[in-house]
């Protein structure tokens, strides 16, 4: 676990100083291959470029929906996406950050720690009044050195004796309603901590609010569906003033799919 610098940026700051950030765009929806690029096309921020979740940010389903790719792997695509290591970097999506942290959790995981979220994300611009774009852009290859390894990932062999925080949706959690993996409910032990808690009105909540949040759990580790929206509370927590919980990237996609016993209720 490690601290990082403000995970976020507001939507005035980064108006102000548009120029000076690489922006990327990671809208996503589920089952629905085609909506963020199609979303990018409709309107995005000027010079902001399209990360498809599942071909970016994702190796091919395995055990889990969406494992991590190699370290060597994702230095390809930052180049491919025109980064440097110096460069200073945004990250946004239209559902209050829970994709786009993904992008954000990978950069601050090898040491790139020059990146922000938009809190609100294309909403909250929008609601601003500032200007979208429908021009692609087309990045700059660059070169990115290939990090020996993402840091603070989990495997489901390492999580016996450690706080295990399952940010998905109550219903899910409770086993109520499973959308897409295979048996409903949840990892047994696992605290069921919604990443929508973090929000108000489609923003963080301010820090101290935050930290009230989460102190109550020490170097916990973070899980949700496939690995996404738990970087969405690692940044929560990050933005409280915390280190970077780790991650267990598998999460319930790879737990429900290992043959290891699930709970189902509302407790742990």
């Amino acid at each position: 676990m490690k601290s990082v610098t403000q995970p976020l940026i507001d939507v005035g700051t980064l108006a102000a100083s548009l120029d000076n950030f690489h922006l990327f765009d990671i809208r996503w929806k589920l089952n629905e291959p085609d909506y963020g690029h199609r979303a990018y096309v409709d309107g995005h921020l000027q010079g902001a470029i399209f990360v498809d979740l599942d071909r970016d940010l994702s190796a091919p389903p395995d055990r889990g929906r969406h494992p991590l790719p190699s370290p060597a792997t994702f230095a390809e695509t930052l180049g491919k996406l025109g980064l440097t290591p110096s460069d200073d970097v945004v990250v946004y999506d239209d559902v209050s950050g829970t994709i786009a942290a993904r992008m954000w959790w990978m950069l601050q995981a090898i040491g790139h720690d020059r990146v922000r979220l938009l809190d609100g994300g294309l909403g909250a611009w929008i609601e601003a009044g500032l200007p979208v774009s429908k021009t692609p852009v087309a990045p700059e290859p660059a070169k990115y050195p290939s990090p020996e390894l993402f840091a603070g990932v989990v495997e489901m062999g390492d999580l016996a004796g450690r706080t295990l925080l399952d940010v998905r949706a109550r219903e899910r959690y409770e086993g109520k309603t499973e959308p897409v993996d295979p048996k409903p409910g949840h990892i047994p032990g696992a605290i069921n901590v919604p990443a929508s808690e973090a929000l108000e009105d489609g923003t963080f909540k301010e820090p101290p609010r935050l930290a009230a949040l989460y102190k109550q759990f020490d170097q916990p580790v973070v899980s949700c569906g496939s690995g996404v929206v738990a970087c969405h509370t690692a940044l929560a927590i990050a933005a409280a003033g915390g280190p970077v919980p780790d991650l267990y990237v598998g999460s319930y996609s790879e737990w429900s799919r290992s043959g290891m016993p699930v709970t189902t209720g509302a407790k742990p």
